[in-house]
């Protein structure tokens, strides 16, 4: 089985071919940080273009880098959502046309459950059902992973999620964009016990997680400390927070078989390492995918999409694409979270 794998849902363009017994063929990807750091973020439109620009010579590079062609591949897989619709718009419909000139299938995929899979992508002995951290920068939340398709919600950020947290504050202390590879450089060179910072809902009986009010505190203490020093203190409280919240998670994942992480803030060392040591005093195997298959890419795309082909999963060619897509759609809104939950 060969998967075609199309990812365009923030900022990074990409393209992958990948087997059905984990081999990625070809990845190709093209980052647009240097379009938007005038900006300090993301901006939608200039993703969009770009986007139109880098697809369909990534693809064609990607297939001969495989030394494939079209007629090879089993089937097309392409994230429609959720994420910035301009850009899934053109993954999905390039994985359209594609699907519908070569008379192959198309596989319509949620790009967090690209990230949910991510990590079976790069271990092969992970089993369902795993608890999964689900830590990027639009989203925040906990997860037990059942199956293929069957996710059950345990905790959601009611703001902000906590990659969010980590570009805004690098926005604040003027470490550059991409926030969150820039925060930690400097966070390694600061005191971390430097500033006094919140831990948001640490030790809350409600399960979910809040960064709001961390990124608020930031923006009151610029200037009064060092930039290093700041970066340092927020990592620690993001840290504090995430395995406060993934504790309470593991005494309700009954059966769980593993800890996993998985999302852009994964690459983060801090927050792997105390992951590692979370699983490890719960005696849990800890899972975490390689740092280039945490952050966006083709390669999870056409790994989720192996994944839905085997298990018979197919996509009609009117599916829409669609800016907000829950993995748990019967998981019970939160307060602040609508429909980001």
């Amino acid at each position: 089985m060969i998967i075609l794998g199309i990812e365009s849902s923030c900022d990074e363009t990409a393209a992958a071919l990948v087997t059905g017994d984990r081999q990625v063929l070809a990845h190709r990807l093209l980052g647009q940080e240097a379009a938007h750091a005038p900006f300090g973020g993301v901006v939608p439109e200039i993703a969009a273009r770009a986007h139109v620009e880098a697809l369909e010579p990534l693809i064609v590079a990607a297939l001969a880098d495989a030394k494939l062609t079209l007629a090879d591949v089993d089937a097309v897989a392409a994230t429609a959502g959720p994420g910035l619709i301009g850009g899934v718009m053109v993954g999905l419909v390039t994985g359209k046309a594609l699907a519908h000139a070569a008379g192959k299938p198309l596989i319509a995929v949620n790009h967090l459950e690209g990230h949910a899979l991510s990590p079976r992508l790069s271990d092969p002995d992970l089993e369902f059902p795993y608890l999964l951290l689900l830590v990027s920068g639009g989203h925040c939340q906990l997860l037990l992973v059942e199956g293929v398709g069957a996710y059950r919600r345990l905790a959601t950020t009611i703001d902000d999620a906590a990659g969010e947290a980590f570009d805004k504050t690098a926005k604040l202390l003027g470490l550059g964009f991409p926030g969150g590879p820039a925060v930690e450089r400097a966070a390694a060179l600061g005191d971390a016990k430097a500033v006094p910072l919140p831990r948001p809902l640490k030790g809350s009986a409600e399960p979910h997680f809040s960064f709001a009010g961390l990124k608020s505190a930031v923006a009151r203490v610029v200037g009064q400390y060092p930039p290093e020093d700041i970066a340092a203190s927020f990592q620690a409280a993001v840290v504090d927070c995430l395995i406060d919240r993934t504790t309470r998670a593991l005494r309700t994942s009954y059966g769980a078989t593993a800890l996993v992480v998985a999302g852009g803030v994964a690459a983060n060392t801090a927050v792997r390492g105390a992951l590692q040591r979370l699983a490890t005093d719960n005696g849990l195997r800890f899972v975490a995918p390689p740092l280039w298959l945490c952050t966006d890419n083709a390669a999870m795309i056409g790994w989720a999409g192996a994944e839905r082909f085997a298990a018979g999963l197919t996509d009609p060619l009117d599916v829409a694409a669609r800016p907000r897509w829950p993995l748990d759609p019967t998981a019970e809104a939160v307060r602040g979270a609508g429909v980001k939950a």
